[in-house]
């Protein structure tokens, strides 16, 4: 069985490789009428989709997944309505495949500049939701990239069902069916092979919980696209505007609990702890978020006593670690220690503050006045992205169409030769 995969995975590998070249080369029109055909096709395709989605969602009742689990797997009608969208609204963003930037002459009278190109081929592990497999897709396909898609097993029949409207979209474009590949097989042997398949495969993003992210980074032999936790913080400055603090620490963290992006560790200078926290305390108490606090947060409010370990958790649920510090230096400390890198916040009117903690502290995303919630592709005016990113090589924070690109140099000579 183990060299059946692997010999399998090495033909979709094959596949992907020889489609990347064609889509490629693909003008934007024929891309963009791949991305409104494949939508035709879902809304075609609705009821054989739910029918395939039914078969998933009695499976995970059948081995007593929690309803919140299989509410993930269903396609409802407004879910396919939503991927349909999802598909035009990709096909109407600017294609950055071929666009030059940066050119300029140089003294030896050559111009240089810099232009745009896809990756290639781009493998995706991902859990549960199928709509992931259109978004996916069609974020690869309009950036000229071909993509292995690996889905959850739990979401097999729609996956495949998905998989066959994408294809059919692509063959009416004149596009190779083989852009878009959704490995079907639900053997965990897959992916395994996928993560060693360097000679076909240019980039992995895993999309998921901690684990899967995490077995992914340990066993890739391809450069990875991913983030592991999203230990985001906000920091109230002695120069704080009060009512601004109260909004946006709320909303960071109870806007949705579940994200990447949820505020899960609150900072307050000490000068403004005793005139802040008893209301920070009240507002979440009406909400249901449990606090926990260092001990001189439990010298200003009753709450439980925050450990070493909470410090460097991602709760993704309705609970608040809060800790005082001297200052804003205190706070950069604690922030770069114990942070994943992925979004902070400063509250503050001091300006200089600001530039100072955008420049020391190191997340993919750093923020002023503003909820850590924003730290997201379509917030960030990117129109959708295929996940956030907090390497610091390649692609940093939400990853969009041009995330998925790459660049090299182009130069423009008339007859110039190097002396």
């Amino acid at each position: 069985m183990t060299q059946e995969i692997k010999n399998y995975m090495q033909t979709l590998g094959k596949q992907a490789r020889a489609a990347a070249t064609t889509l490629s080369a693909a003008e934007s029109r024929q891309k963009n009428d791949a991305l409104h055909k494949i939508a035709k096709s879902i809304l075609e395709q609705r009821e054989h989709l739910k029918s395939e989605n039914e078969k998933d969602l009695q499976a995970a009742r059948d081995k007593g997944l929690e309803d919140a689990m299989v509410d993930r797997l269903a396609l409802k009608d407004n879910t396919i309505d939503a991927m349909a969208e999802g598909l035009r609204q990709i096909a109407a963003l600017p294609d950055p495949v071929g666009e030059i930037s940066d050119l300029k002459y140089v003294p030896s009278g050559i111009q240089v500049g810099r232009m745009r190109v896809p990756l290639g081929v781009i493998g995706i592990i991902y859990e549960s939701r199928p709509n992931v497999t259109i978004d996916a897709a069609a974020l690869c396909l309009k950036s000229g990239n071909a993509t292995l898609l690996r889905g959850g097993s739990e979401a097999i029949h729609s996956n495949r069902a998905l998989a066959a409207c994408i294809q059919a979209g692509l063959l009416d474009a004149r596009l190779p069916a083989e852009c878009v590949q959704v490995i079907e097989t639900t053997d965990r042997a897959a992916v395994g092979e996928l993560l060693r398949l360097k000679d076909f495969v240019d980039v992995i993003i895993p999309r998921g919980g901690k684990g899967l992210i995490e077995r992914v980074s340990e066993e890739s032999l391809i450069p990875v696209i991913k983030h592991l936790d999203g230990i985001c913080h906000v920091y109230i400055d002695d120069d704080a505007d009060a009512n601004k603090a109260l909004k946006i620490t709320f909303n960071s963290k109870s806007q949705r609990y579940g994200t990447c992006n949820t505020l899960e560790t609150l900072l307050v200078a000490d000068s403004r702890a005793n005139e802040l926290l008893p209301l920070i305390k009240a507002m979440f108490d009406k909400e249901g978020v449990e606090l926990r606090g260092c001990d001189r947060t439990r010298e200003i409010i009753q709450c439980k006593a925050a450990t070493e370990e909470d410090w460097k958790t991602e709760y993704l649920a309705p609970i608040l670690s809060i800790r005082i510090v001297d200052d804003m230096e205190a706070a950069i400390r604690h922030i770069n220690r114990y942070s994943s890198q992925h979004t902070e916040s400063i509250i503050t009117q001091d300006i200089s503050k600001t530039r100072r903690f955008m420049r020391e502290v190191d997340s993919s995303s750093v923020m002023v006045n503003a909820s850590t919630r924003f730290a997201d592709g379509f917030e960030y005016g990117l129109g959708a992205e295929i996940g956030i990113s907090t390497d610091k090589l390649h692609a940093r924070g939400p990853v969009g169409l041009e995330g998925l690109t790459s660049l090299k140099f182009v130069v423009f000579g008339d007859g110039h030769i190097r002396s």
